[in-house]
């Protein structure tokens, strides 16, 4: 389960990033709770959320082109200086008292340009921490299952903070996390230093490369329109869910934690799962039955009021969406060539945090509308009829698969 862990690359990204996914947690949680208490808007919520993730939706595709084609250690350590200024920056406002929604939006904005570039160079460096290529599905399980212990720890840990404290520790403390990633990044060490690809042809030469991949290869595109229509749908919970927290349930900052953390634990379970297994073969079938999971669990949520119930659902909720995600990411990164892992992973968190925006703003508008317990039925409706689309095509991405899984060695050359 843990087999990349004894290369010395991934174990000092794997520390560093740990730092850093929890001060991430700690401040997406605080801003959501900050929005809510100096705007009383579910709209605005949904603003916050969509700036956070909009240089993704935007430039993700593009940014993938740049990871390809840069080196990569330099620009994570200034991508990471970057959104160190931001979390500092948000830090000061919020103590000084003068934090106003607009700061929110602004700076939102900031780190999700930030972001966009950030997510496609450290996705494309995965495959370089590792001596074993074989071990590199487990390097993707293995980074679900940091992120998901810090959805599980982060929220109940800024729940804390924000009832004795303010959302400026939470601030704060993000900031000096990402010390520890451009730490861990300067330390790594690789008998020949991974090279930027040439830029041979231009820079919407490379991009249409990737694009090409992703759309002409039929299994790949209909993996990625499903974690889309999922990131649309399922994704929104977590911005909203403050408003669940203090309207339906009539709680404060604890309530959110523990919402946000079931889902976490529901995701972290998802992740030490794909860590275990041995092998990519079967995950079709995986990424079907978690999609719709997922969208079954967020339909049933909806109009629950009472919170012992609503826990095992947003633990369903957390767990059907990562195990979908984790599980289509795996088999990208395993099977694409090197050359374009930048620009299929630019494309990946296109469709899986690109997509969420504006989910989070559509959920947020239609929320104010018909309400934030009828959207959620609505979406998850949605995403169940998604996930029974892609089941009924797993016959045929199955035949299109075979013959990249025979020339990597994940099938016998033999086999039917």
């Amino acid at each position: 389960m843990f087999r990349a862990l004894r290369h010395r690359n991934f174990r000092l990204f794997f520390i560093g990033q740990g730092l850093s996914v929890m001060g991430t947690w700690l401040q997406q949680v605080a801003m959501g709770w900050l929005t809510y208490r100096i705007s009383g808007s579910v709209f605005l919520l949904g603003v916050v959320a969509f700036c956070t993730n909009a240089g993704i939706l935007f430039l993700g595709t593009f940014a993938g082109v740049v990871a390809d084609h840069v080196h990569r250690r330099n620009a994570l350590r200034v991508t990471q200086s970057l959104a160190l200024l931001q979390a500092a920056a948000l830090a000061v406002l919020t103590w000084s008292g003068h934090i106003a929604v607009w700061h929110l939006i602004v700076l939102a904005v900031w780190l999700g340009l930030v972001q966009a570039f950030d997510v496609p160079l450290r996705q494309s460096l995965w495959v370089h921490l590792v001596e074993d290529r074989a071990d590199l599905p487990n390097v993707v399980a293995l980074n679900s299952t940091l992120v998901n212990v810090a959805r599980i720890v982060g929220p109940a840990l800024a729940g804390l903070l924000l009832a004795v404290m303010s959302e400026a520790a939470c601030f704060a403390l993000n900031s000096l996390s990402f010390v520890a990633v451009i730490v861990a990044v300067s330390r790594m060490r690789w008998a020949r230093e991974p090279k930027p690809q040439p830029w041979e042809g231009g820079f919407f030469k490379k991009w249409a490369e990737g694009w090409q991949y992703v759309s002409g290869f039929a299994p790949a595109r209909a993996m990625l329109l499903l974690v889309a229509v999922l990131s649309w749908t399922i994704a929104p919970y977590s911005s909203l869910m403050p408003a669940f927290a203090k309207d339906v349930y009539g709680g404060g900052p604890q309530t959110l934690g523990f919402l946000l953390a079931a889902a976490g634990a529901g995701a972290l379970t998802s992740s030490l799962y794909l860590a275990s297994r041995a092998t990519i073969r079967g995950l079709g079938r995986v990424i079907a039955l978690a999609g719709a999971g997922s969208g079954l669990a967020v339909a049933a949520f909806a109009y629950l009021t009472y919170l012992p119930l609503a826990l095992p659902l947003m633990f369903a909720v957390g767990g059907g969406i990562m195990l979908a995600a984790a599980s289509v990411n795996t088999i990208l990164q395993s099977i694409v060539a090197d050359e374009l892992r930048g620009r299929v992973a630019g494309f990946f968190m296109l469709a899986f945090i690109g997509m969420s925006p504006l989910g989070n703003l559509v959920a947020g508008a239609v929320g104010s509308a018909i309400g934030i317990q009828a959207t959620f039925a609505v979406n998850g409706g949605i995403a169940v009829v998604a996930a029974l689309v892609f089941w009924r095509g797993l016959p045929k991405w199955r035949a299109l698969m075979r013959p990249t899984y025979r020339r990597l060695g994940i099938i016998p050359a033999d086999s039917t």
